[in-house]
């Protein structure tokens, strides 16, 4: 014993650096005996490396345990331990030493338990959780958390599932706690460990510590609306919820068959104080005590927790969740709104509490499921002195599911199927509208907002409102944070056939019922990815009916349900006397405005209203009384309508108490319970309180009077005014409509005073104040004084309500007052305007206005005389004065002084007029120019000196009589100079200008000078004078002469202009000189600015430094002697360009080259001549011929090429041209392609390049093909096609095109088909021919090639192919059953199996069961039809049994036909869609069946006899023959012989009295019975015979057979008897016509029956095809093909060729492929060759795995030893063969890596190990591949590189584990025994392997897109299939209205209405005045008694 310390406690403190699987500490207790101890002793035990023995020994010497004491040892689970599961236990846990299993714990143990998060992600995960949703009643969500646990918990209960919440808010009891508790099976001590866990979820959570005992989470299986219980799922939810509650939980636990109970306590304080310490945070403790046990709870910690554990005597198993640390807030919530929470509850489990179909009625039903039985009760406990509040939630009624319930007239319910397999089910809720009101429930604890006007609403929405649609229920509790709004089929659209208002789509709610396929949050809040899945297109909509799904279109029918709950349940208003279409502008929403239809009247719930009658309104602020205009309705109607939402166009009343006249309100809002009269009586009083009049009054006693003149300034007031109505009672408010006194205050009225002056312009307001009332003085004005606008004003007084005059349409009081204001006195002056500008010298008026002190308009006083000065050297002076009424003006004003032309100065311009209050004005005046007056042209001289050709230049103004710069209109100046043409200039705008003569062109000016005169006028001005000046002209000295000159040495050499120059081709021409000369001749000093105005036209960038000296640029002669080059030098002066040439003729240099020119073509064929000439030259460098060749050169010419025929060369001299012509170039021998031809001349040689092609075509050669020796299967083809290559004598390929290849068969038992019978080569002289199929006999063949050129054949090849046969190709169907059984009528046929037979005779594997079918019909007189006729019953296979051959198929348990004959079966295989294979007629003799009744051989007409002499009267039956048959009326010929009794019966059991007799007074017969029937002659009843009259007897014919088995029934005949002939008459004529109308609408009713069927089948097989293509459409999707592009059969059509295109390329493209040939892998029970079995996709591991099998490669494997003995014989023992049935391989290969044992990795490799074997791919045979290859490679593995691959091997080994072979990327391989190195364990590259190696796998995308083709291939014979059937749906729905089919209805409808007078008839008949007639004894024969007769109603 280790101390004071718990063994658990130790052990939890020394966890803390421990990596897992180094120990095994197991805390033992020693439980055998009870004790008083709190606490049991305990170790901990050390058990690593201990085997179960050794760990009891350890235990025994622990505890002292005596060797021969018995005892267990268990787990806190109760789990007895024993070798296998000590094995499983694991460090920490805790173990029972107990004397017997089931022994009840004397004291508590503990148990370690460990988090693997940090505690705060745990304690902290609530609030964060929950808060996550603020705004929301987070609190009862997280008791729901802990519900759902409880749930799940109880879900395995036979009997009630009880969970209680306890509140316990009652200080005396302890701290706040809540507790909840269920009655589940509760949690062992694993499962408690388990929920300690985060996000431990239950797929992944262990039941036991064993894993023997341990169990998956099994999926409940599907039940009604998901309510299955499975909710507590993810591992989170339960810590989440506890710890957003509160800060600290205790979980008490007991498992059902278990004697402990296991506690486990998690809380906040615990974890901080642990990570202070430093301790392990990571773990914590389980107690395991026996039931009842409060010893370890102390005495102050909670008083209720002592209570509740005396509480577990009375549970079996149980669970209890205790939160303590509850926070403030969520005890305040509980407690304030603890209904409010419950009602949340109620709301959550709705369906678990009151079943998958809700509250119906407001009380919940007793539930039949026991799963369903739920009791939730919640308890809240507050004070001692308080009762406890208990609620049970199934007595709430008010949550609001079962409001939506209680509220439902109809529903409909469907389900969605989306992508992936999950499945929703859904119900829609109709609530009606019902006349002025929605049904649709409310929340009727939400607050409730006030009532508002809502009048303008268009009541859209109006009962749902915003609220989405559908509640979401996940497993059938409520998910709260997730709505959906709704689908796309439940929406508002508009439709052909139906037309709703739009607001019966907010009439209905809805619920989803969803399972765990959808995805919510871990606290239940919300669905993750719901409503994306229900909006995605592939989502499938069904509806259900009484529980059965039905494949329609859902919006259809959803459509129809709800115009059905519309017209059935709504009680609507009717809108009669539609009127006119309006608009209505007052509507918000503009495309509600119209159109709107006016209605006369309206029927509301049996109450009229009309137009023009006064309503009252309720429920709207204010409350309105109005006059009806008209009633409105939104849509176009032309008759009467019902509607629910609808308005009424009120004119208001009283109008003088509305602003606005009308005002539309809902037709609800009507309140129906005002009377006329009440209404009438309130508009009178409330039009008796209007304002009536205004009373003035004027306090200071200046009154003005009516249309009074007053001076302006004169004051107007002070003015009261008091406002009356027509009671004469001052008032200040306006009354208010009692109507609205409850919902508004009074509104107060105001004054408002305006003066309004009646100016020229028109009125103008010059005041405005407005006064409220004051208690004193009523409504008060101050005095006014701003009254100086002269004329005529008007004062006016209005009332004001809200700032306008009116109210209702009518104005309110007003008073007006007209009076006229004057001018004052003149006191100031203004001076107008002045026209701008003033010009100097030019005279003008100065106005003034005279005004008085307000700015009005006054005469000027007499006496007045201005004075006027003007500011800077201006002076200024007037003539006089004119006064003109209220204006003074002074005359003849002018200025004079100097003035700048272009700046408008401004000068002060000041008036004065002495005697006024304000007499002087200063103004602003501008002063311009004056008028012209002279000419002044500007220089100092008055002559000017001109170089000759330059203009001569002038500078002129035209100034004022100031001397100012004038302008003037019209003013041009004029300049005439000798020897030059006139000049003009126009100065009007800008008064000067600048005169520029054309230059001087005066000739001879070489040294003399010449003098000119100009004159200037103004021609506009007469009175200017002219002026006049002098010019002098003299030589210009600009360059006028340019002049080339060359220095060779010391010669000099002028150039003349134009002068030609010879040069040798491509020499240059130096030292070029230029010289400049002047006018007078003199020469110009050069200078830059001369030499950058030099040019020359043969260099763009001269040197500026050399033209400065006078040196031009060298000239370069042209290479070329053809090439005369023009050069030129000028100089671009200002006065012109001067310039000079010359022109330089080159000549040949030097030869240098021998030339030649090739004068035709360049080709020749080998053997042919090349066509025309070569020419031959020499030339200089440059190319130029020279004349250096002469005649006498050909004999040293030589000519040479490889294969060059020199006897047939050609030499010609061409003196004209100086060159050699050589011809008869012929090539015989020699490779094809370029050609050299060397030409030789002394020293000078030349190359030409001759192209020699093949020659004429000689003979075909193959250059390609398939494998030899080929092999084929028959009627398959040949995939790699022959390449036929055509070539010359020489085997050089020859392109020539006339050449048609042709592929043929040598003999005519193979039938050959090609892509082409015959084709020309292409461009390349090549033939390709693909083999598509071959057809013959098994055996060898040839193929021969063949073509001819120039109708001569050629040697072609031929290729040798063996026929195969094809043991996938169906020949014949082979079908076997049991010929000998017997067949009896609508019984079973014998089971048939059949299979498709190869040519071998073998079975074809793989036919699809959907081709082959059965077909069966009945064999006619003649030879039956080869083929099934059209009318044959087709029967498709059975499902596979177990032991049954899998290569056939079974048709069993198909029906026998139910009448007897012969029939015919047959088989038929579907090849293609065009080709169909049948099996031989099978005959089926159809027997009848068990004998069980007697039968006619057909029914008779029903017989009426009656009491008559004559005896066709009495006769019921005549040559009538009876047999027994079977159930189908099928005669059942038996050996056996008999009697038939005939007998009367009556119908009514009462009525055997007067039962008529056969004739002979008998009243049974017999008739003989032979072989299974009897024949009647005749059969009569008696003359006088008893019966009633018209009553109905039954002819019971009963066979009597000694010793048969079984009983056989009777047959009976009904038949009516009478009392006389006329009656008899008469019903026998009603009977025949009763029999003829039954038959003939049986014979209707089998047509139209016949028809419905085909409907129907018709119908089916639409949506079958719909449904089919829409899933392929589906599976498209899923496959990534474009749908949104393929509409039409031709869109998939042109996908599938885009898609097979891709796939062509895919599969064209290169791949490693094996080059080993392998002629045996067409044979039987041959795989092939080891290296085409597998394939390989990573390049280097191929490489390695092909070379380290080596030559394993080419060893052919078989499946039989049979088959690798033929191999070997026909090889001649050559051939390596591996018979797989002699191959072993040990089951031990499928063990993991070495690194890996029992799923755990024992350390983490590099460099990715892997079996070789797993990277084999295999195309084929895939069993007998991996059988194959296990035993080449064995284990061998597979790694990236040599370092990992050794330090891996090294690893395994140090581990005592064997290592395999190991091979790497890089081609080295590590022995199983450890070598490696050298090159026996290097591979080469896998380019030296020779193709020895396994072939790449064809690319996944190849397969991806060949499974897009199949889908596609589907979906176009899908699409092609639903165009037909829906052809022939629409033929065969047209065909019932044509009109022989509606004549038939209508023959048949008045053929039942016949039957039914018929029946009528015969009923009245049989009324009750029937006659009983009995023959007594004293009834003398032949005299028969008297009967009454009795009339018969005849049709």
């Amino acid at each position: 014993m280790s101390g004071q310390m718990d063994p658990v406690d130790r052990l939890e403190a020394s966890f803390n650096g421990i990596e897992p699987g180094k120990r095994k500490r197991l805390v033992v207790y020693d439980c055998r005996f009870e004790r008083e101890a709190k606490e049991a002793t305990g170790e901990v035990l050390d058990a690593f490396n201990m085997d179960f023995n050794e760990f009891i020994r350890a235990i025994k010497e622990a505890f002292s345990i005596p060797s021969i004491e018995t005892f267990v040892l268990c787990t806190t689970d109760r789990a007895v331990l024993d070798f296998d599961s000590f094995e499983a236990l694991e460090d920490g846990n805790t173990v029972h030493v107990l004397q017997k299993e089931d022994q009840v714990l004397g004291v508590a143990t503990k148990e370690v338990v460990t988090f693997v998060p940090h505690y705060a992600t745990m304690v902290q995960s609530g609030r964060y959780e929950y808060y996550a949703s603020a705004g929301q009643k987070a609190l009862p969500y997280a008791l729901a958390e802990l519900i759902d646990n409880a749930l799940s918990a109880t879900s395995r209960n036979t009997g009630s599932r009880t969970i209680e919440i306890r509140l316990l808010f009652d200080e005396t009891l302890g701290k706040p706690a809540v507790v909840v508790l269920d009655n589940g099976h509760g949690m062992s001590s694993k499962q408690l460990s388990n929920w300690a866990v985060y996000r431990l979820s239950k797929f992944n959570r262990k039941k036991s510590q064993f894993e023997s005992e341990s169990q998956e989470y099994t999926r409940p299986d599907p039940v009604y609306r998901s309510i299955n219980s499975d909710i507590s799922y993810f591992g989170v939810g339960g810590k989440q919820a506890v710890f957003y509650i509160g800060d600290c939980t205790r979980m008490i636990s007991r498992p059902v068959g278990c004697p402990d109970v296991h506690e486990l306590i998690i809380s906040k304080e615990q974890f901080e104080k642990k990570e202070k310490n430093k301790e392990d945070i990571y773990s914590g403790v389980i107690r395991n005590r026996k039931v009842g046990d409060s010893s370890h709870v102390k005495q102050d910690d909670d008083g209720f927790l002592r209570d509740l554990i005396a509480e577990e005597f009375e549970k079996e198993s149980f669970t209890a969740v205790v939160i303590t640390g509850v926070q403030p807030d969520h005890i305040a919530t509980l407690k304030q709104d603890f209904e409010g929470c419950m009602r949340e509850l109620a709301h959550v489990y709705h369906y678990y509490i009151h079943g998958p179909h809700g509250n119906m009625t407001g009380m919940s039903a007793p539930i039949e499921d026991p799963q369903q039985n739920i009791d939730i009760q919640i308890t809240l406990r507050e004070k001692p002195t308080k009762i406890p509040c208990v609620m049970n939630l199934r007595q709430l009624d008010d949550d609001m599911q079962t409001l939506y319930i209680n509220a439902t007239t109809d529903t409909f319910e469907f389900k969605a199927e989306v992508e992936g397999g999950g499945k929703v089910e859904g119900v829609l809720r109709y609530h009606p509208f019902m006349y002025d009101r929605e049904t649709y429930p409310e929340d009727p604890h939400a607050m409730i907002a006030p009532i508002e006007d809502d009048d303008e609403t268009d009541g859209l929405n109006e009962a749902r409102g915003k609220r989405d649609i559908f509640e979401c229920f996940w497993n059938g509790r409520l998910i709260p944070y997730t709505t959906v709004s709704e689908f796309d089929w439940c929406k508002p659209k508009p439709s052909k056939g139906l037309s709703l208002p739009a607001e019966v789509f907010s009439r209905f709610s809805g619920v989803l019922f969803t399972d765990d396929a959808f995805q919510v949050s871990t606290n239940k809040l919300t669905f993750t990815d719901l409503e994306p899945k229900l909006r995605s297109k592939g989502t499938i909509f069904t509806r259900i009916v009484n529980g059965q799904e039905q494949r329609v279109k859902i919006q259809k029918e959803f459509t129809q349900w709800l115009a059905s709950c519309h017209e059935e349940q709504d009680k609507q208003v009717k809108f009669e006397t539609p009127k006119t279409v309006i608009s209505r502008p007052d509507v918000a929403t503009k495309k509600k405005q119209y159109p709107w239809t006016t209605f006369s009247s309206i029927e509301w719930d049996g109450k009229r209203y009309k137009t023009g009658q006064l309503v009252k309104s309720q429920k709207t602020q204010p409350i309105l009384i109005g006059t009806i205009v008209h009633f409105l309705l939104y849509g176009t109607y032309d008759d009467d309508v019902y509607a629910t939402v609808g308005y009424v166009q009120l004119a208001l009343e009283p109008k003088a108490l509305h602003e606005e006249p009308c005002r539309a309100l809902l037709i609800s809002k009507i309140d129906r319970t005002a009377t006329n009269s009440s209404i009438k009586k309130i508009i009178d009083g409330e039009l008796a309180k209007l304002p009536d009049k205004l009373n003035v009054s004027w306090p200071d006693k200046n009154e003005w009077p009516q249309n009074a003149v007053y001076a302006a300034g004169t004051a107007l007031g002070p003015l009261r005014v008091d406002i009356t109505n027509k009671k004469g009672e001052l008032i200040s408010r306006f009354p208010t409509h009692s109507s609205q006194q409850k919902h508004s205050s009074t509104q107060k009225l105001e004054i408002e005073l305006k003066v309004v002056w009646h100016g020229p312009d028109g009125d103008q307001e010059i005041t405005c104040h407005i006064a409220k009332h004051g208690a004193a003085w009523g409504y008060w004005f101050k005095p006014m004084e701003n009254l100086d606008k002269l004329g005529k004003h008007t004062l006016y007084l209005k009332t004001v309500l809200d700032d306008s005059n009116t109210f209702g349409g009518k104005p309110l009081p007003i008073y007006s007052l007209s009076f006229t204001i004057t001018e004052a006195n003149a006191e100031r002056f203004v001076v107008c305007a002045v026209t701008a500008p003033l010009h100097v010298g030019v005279p003008f008026d100065l106005p003034l206005e005279i005004k008085d002190k307000f700015g009005n308009p006054a005469l000027p006083p007499p006496g007045l005389k201005p004075l006027l000065e003007c500011s800077g050297d201006v002076d200024v002076s007037f003539q006089g004065t004119n006064a003109r009424g209220t204006s003074f003006t002074i005359t003849g004003v002018k200025a004079r002084g100097k003035v700048h032309y272009h700046s408008e100065k401004q000068h002060d311009l000041k008036v004065s007029l002495p005697g006024l209050s304000v007499d002087s004005q200063t103004v602003k005046i501008s002063l311009l120019p004056g008028n012209p007056h002279s000419i002044y042209v500007k220089g100092k001289d008055k002559v000017m000196t001109v170089e000759n050709g330059n203009p001569i230049i002038f500078d002129v103004e035209i100034h004022d009589e100031a001397g100012n710069i004038a302008a003037h209109p019209k003013l041009i100046v004029c300049c005439e100079v000798q020897q030059l043409p006139s000049v003009a200039i126009d100065c009007s705008s800008t008064g000067a200008g600048r005169v520029t003569t054309e230059p001087i062109k005066l000739k001879n000016m070489k040294r003399e000078r010449r003098n000119l005169k100009a004159k200037f006028a103004v021609p506009s001005q007469k009175g200017m004078a002219a002026v006049m000046r002098e010019v002098t002209v003299v030589p210009s000295t600009r360059v006028s002469q340019v002049e080339i000159w060359s220095q060779e040495g010391e010669d000099e050499m002028t150039l003349k202009n134009k002068e030609k120059i010879e040069w040798v081709a491509g020499d240059s021409l130096e030292n070029l000189f230029y010289r400049l000369y002047d006018e007078g001749g003199k020469a110009v000093p050069l200078s830059e600015e001369h030499a950058a105005q030099i040019k020359v036209n043969w260099s763009a960038d001269g040197n500026l430094e050399d033209l400065a000296l006078g040196k031009l640029p060298v000239v370069q002669v042209p290479t070329l002697v053809k090439d005369q080059h023009f050069y030129q030098v000028s100089y671009q002066g200002a006065g012109g360009s001067v310039e000079t040439s010359f022109t330089v003729v080159p000549r040949p240099d030097a030869p240098t080259k021998l030339k030649s020119v090739l004068a035709y073509v360049s080709n020749v064929r080998i053997g042919d001549t090349l066509p025309g000439y070569i020419f031959l030259q020499l030339n200089d460098k440059y190319g130029n011929v020279t004349d250096v060749l002469t005649s006498t050169c050909i004999d040293q010419l030589t000519v040479d090429a490889e294969g060059l025929d020199k006897q047939k060369l050609g030499l010609t001299w061409q003196e004209s041209n100086h060159r050699i012509a050589v011809s008869g170039i012929r090539f015989l021998s020699g490779t094809l392609g370029a050609r050299e031809l060397s030409f030789t001349w002394k020293s000078f040689s030349e190359v030409l390049r001759i192209m020699v092609n093949p020659g004429a075509p000689a003979q075909l050669k193959l250059l390609s093909g398939p494998e030899l020796p080929l092999q084929v299967l028959n009627e398959q083809g040949i995939p790699t096609p022959f390449l036929i290559q055509l070539c010359d004598e020489w085997g050089n390929p020859s392109p020539d095109q006339r050449v048609v290849v042709m592929l043929r068969s040598t003999s005519s038992a193979l039938k050959v088909k090609t892509n082409a019978t015959s084709q020309p080569v292409d461009a390349e002289g090549k033939a390709k021919f693909t083999v598509l199929s071959v057809h013959g006999a098994k055996g060898e063949y040839t193929l021969q090639f063949s073509g001819t050129f120039n109708k001569k054949p050629m040697p072609c090849p031929s290729v040798k192919l063996t026929i195969v046969p094809n043991p996938n190709k169906p020949v014949s169907l082979q079908v076997e059953y049991d010929d000998k059984a017997v067949c009896p009528a609508g019984g079973t046929l014998p089971v048939f199996s059949a299979f498709a037979a190869s040519e071998e005779g073998v079975p074809v594997k793989g036919i699809n069961p959907a081709a082959m079918s059965m077909f069966l019909w009945k064999a006619g007189a003649g030879a039956p039809p080869a083929m099934p006729p059209s009318g044959a019953t087709q029967l498709k296979c059975s499902r596979p049994m177990e032991n049954e051959n899998e290569d056939c198929l079974y048709f069993r348990d198909k029906g026998i036909p139910e009448r007897t004959g012969k029939y015919i079966t047959q088989f038929v295989l579907a090849i293609d869609e065009t080709k169909n294979m049948c099996s031989k007629q099978f005959a089926i003799k159809v027997v009848a069946n068990t004998p069980v009744t007697l039968a006619p051989d057909s029914e008779p007409a029903t017989p009426v006899v009656s009491n008559s002499d004559n005896v066709a009267h009495r006769t019921l039956a005549k040559d009538m023959t009876v047999r027994i048959v079977d159930v189908y009326s099928n005669p059942a010929v038996l050996d056996v012989d008999g009697k038939v009794v005939i007998s009367i019966r009556s119908l009514s059991e009462a009525g055997g009295r007067d039962v008529p007799l056969f004739d002979g007074r008998v009243s049974t017969l017999k008739v003989n019975l032979l072989r299974g029937s009897a024949y009647i002659k005749h059969l009569s009843i008696m003359s006088d015979s008893p019966g009633e009259d018209g009553k109905e007897y039954v002819l019971h014919f009963k066979p009597e057979i000694k010793g048969f088995s079984p009983l056989l029934a009777a047959y009976e005949l009904k038949f009516r008897f009478y009392n006389d002939a006329d009656n008899q008459r008469q019903m026998v004529q009603l009977s025949q016509k009763r029999d003829e109308l039954v038959k003939r609408i049986s014979a209707y009713k089998d047509i139209f029956n016949h028809y419905n069927e085909f409907y129907k089948l018709l119908k089916g097989a639409l949506q079958d095809a719909d449904n089919k293509a829409a899933r392929l459409k589906t599976e498209l999707s899923q496959s990534e093909v474009d749908v949104t592009q393929i509409k039409t059969v031709p869109d998939v059509e042109h996908c599938i060729q885009q898609k097979r295109t891709e796939a062509e390329r895919i599969i064209s493209q290169r791949r490693r492929t094996c080059s080993i040939p392998d002629p045996y892998k067409l044979n039987v029970d041959v795989l092939g060759k080891v290296c085409y079995l597998a394939l390989v996709e990573d390049e280097d591991a191929a490489a390695v795995i092909s070379w380290h099998l080596g030559g394993e490669l080419d060893c052919v494997v078989t499946k039989t030893t049979t088959a690798a003995q033929k191999i070997h014989a026909d090889a001649r023992g050559k051939q390596e063969v591996l018979p797989l049935d002699s191959v072993y391989v040990h089951p031990g290969n499928n063990r993991p890596l070495p690194h890996i044992r029992n799923g755990q990795m024992l350390f983490y490799p590099r460099g990715n190990p892997v079996f070789a074997k797993d990277l084999l791919i295999y195309p084929t045979d895939q069993a007998d591949c991996e059988k194959l290859f296990k035993s080449l490679l064995g284990e061998t593995i597979l790694m990236d590189d040599l370092h990992t691959a050794n330090e891996y091997r090294k690893a395994v080994v140090q581990m005592k584990i064997n290592c395999s072979t190991i091979l790497t990327r890089r081609g080295e391989r590590i022995s199983a025994r450890g070598k490696f190195g050298g090159g026996r364990n290097q591979a080469p590259p896998i380019e030296r392997l020779g193709g020895r190696v396994f072939g790449a796998p064809i690319p996944q995308k190849y397969y991806d897109i060949a499974k897009q083709i199949d889908v596609l291939d589907k979906f176009q014979t899908a699409m092609k299939k639903k165009m037909e059937v829906q052809t022939e749906h629409e033929e065969h729905v047209r065909s019932q209205r044509e009109p022989d089919m509606l004549r038939k209805k209508a023959e048949m409808e008045q053929a039942e209405k016949e039957l039914e007078e018929v029946d009528n008839t015969l009923a009245s008949a049989n009324a009750p005045s029937r006659t009983s007639v009995k023959r007594g004894a004293a009834e003398a024969p032949g005299n028969p008694a008297k009967r009454p007769k009795q009339s018969l109603p005849m049709p």
